[in-house]
């Protein structure tokens, strides 16, 4: 039985596809089980969807109708999909495109060999579990980023409700996994090979108020730090009012912790940030920004930004450019805003042009590539250790990161090298170039 898992959407919904991964292996099946990436040959599709921003919904959208064909023309025997559109839009998939076999919600991945063998059997199945609780964890993950580093999920669901977000409808309130469990979790994919993990949640910052009444993020750094064979920790979506010293203190003093932060602020005007339904204002932002690069100086911060946000004027956007200048961000991603249908933001009345929206993303991009280009000028000279990602295909050319890039978000650094080195290891470069959002290396020691 050839199986052809696509997951779609964010890193968190990349390890509930792990997950799910996991137990249709782990299951007894009456024929073995064989992945592929092929659709002509798969016998049975499962689609893990995103509906977070507009463009996420069509890619789920258009990917299901494409997976659709491949019901009709016969050759696939099961269509299953599962995750956040599942979640959303369960009546609309079952009404409007009857080649879906089973239809699972954002807490029902431990359903996903019920739902298969039901589909293989002619038989529609269904499941979306109530958005309380953690998810039944499984016979463990088959790590699909290469097995060198991994992500670790947190948490799931989100308490803030900002009023542009669908999250906390899709994914239910704020759960945090026991520490003990997330713990037991990083070691088996340390004894994969995983060198780095990749914290994640809605929001990490809150790990463990529900479970310990104390935002406990700093207890699982401590504990992580402790694992052999990890090299680099790395920490994901932090909101910024949550950040505070005791957080700081355990970055300090945990080596393995990457001197890196992702900081999703959004916008940097009072007013949109109000509207937005946002815990800070500007001056708070400059605040901690200020706080966190005098704690630590090296410090790597990554930041989203929406462009367009309803009520939004030329004004407000001209104060956007102007904190992005001054607090020059060492990573940055603007998007414009997508109205999502059941938030408060998509029923204001004074919603943006979608040629403005475009055109101030674009303005804020091309300023953060000159901040980038800038800042990668200064590194020159600047050794650090290197994880290795592969190689530029018939070049002596290997490619890496440094604790300042989180993988597929961020840039690498070029090596230009007669050695031979494998994914996953560690090197040591001395940065001799740099390329817009990239930077050029060679191997010393």
């Amino acid at each position: 039985m050839k199986l052809l898992f696509i997951s779609l959407g964010c890193d968190k919904n990349r390890v509930d596809t792990e997950r799910m991964l996991g137990l249709i292996l782990a299951e007894r099946w009456e024929e073995p089980v064989e992945l592929t990436d092929d659709e002509y040959e798969a016998d049975v599709i499962v689609i893990n969807s995103c509906c977070f921003i507009n463009d996420a919904k069509e890619e789920s959208i258009n990917t299901i109708l494409d997976m659709a064909e491949r019901k009709k023309d016969g050759r696939a025997r099961a269509l299953i999909v599962t995750g956040c559109l599942a979640q959303r839009y369960r009546d609309e998939i079952r009404r409007e495109i009857p080649e879906v076999d089973a239809v699972l919600g954002t807490n029902s991945g431990a359903q996903i060999t019920a739902a298969i063998r039901s589909a293989l059997a002619g038989r529609f199945y269904e499941e979306y579990a109530a958005l309380t609780g953690i998810p039944d964890r499984g016979a463990g993950r088959v790590v699909t980023t290469g097995g060198h580093y991994a992500y670790l999920k947190i948490a799931e669901g989100c308490d803030k409700r900002c009023t542009y977000c669908i999250i906390p409808q899709i994914r239910g309130s704020y759960r945090s996994v026991p520490l003990p469990e997330l713990v037991a979790e990083a070691k088996e994919l340390v004894a994969g090979g995983a060198k780095e993990l990749i914290l994640v949640a809605q929001e990490t910052t809150l790990y463990g108020t529900d479970l310990y009444g104390e935002k406990s993020l700093y207890r699982l750094l401590d504990a992580l730090n402790g694992i052999p064979g990890l090299f680099w920790i790395r920490i994901l979506y932090c909101y910024p009012e949550e950040i505070d010293d005791v957080l700081i203190d355990a970055i300090l003093r945990n080596h393995k912790v990457c001197h890196y932060l992702d900081l999703p602020i959004q916008h940097a005007n009072d007013t949109i940030l109000k509207r937005m339904g946002r815990r800070t204002n500007r001056a708070d932002l400059e605040r901690i920004i200020a706080h966190l690069r005098e704690r630590i100086p090296d410090i790597t911060l990554r930041t989203t930004l929406i462009c367009g946000f309803p009520g939004e004027t030329e004004e407000m956007h001209e104060e956007l450019m102007q904190f992005v200048n001054d607090m020059e961000f060492d990573r940055l991603g603007a998007f414009c805003y997508s109205p999502e249908e059941g938030t408060p933001a998509a029923e204001f009345a004074d919603q943006v042009d979608e040629e403005k929206k475009q055109e101030w993303q674009e303005a804020v991009m091309e300023l953060e590539e000159e901040i980038i280009c800038e800042k990668n000028e200064t590194l020159r000279g600047k050794t650090f250790d290197v994880f290795i990602e592969g190689q530029v295909s018939g070049e002596p050319v290997c490619i890496g990161r440094t604790f300042r890039d989180a993988p597929e978000v961020d840039g690498y650094l070029f090596i230009h090298t007669d050695e031979t080195l494998m994914t996953g290891d560690i090197a040591r470069v001395r940065v001799t170039g740099a390329y817009e959002y990239d930077l050029i290396g060679e191997l010393i020691g």
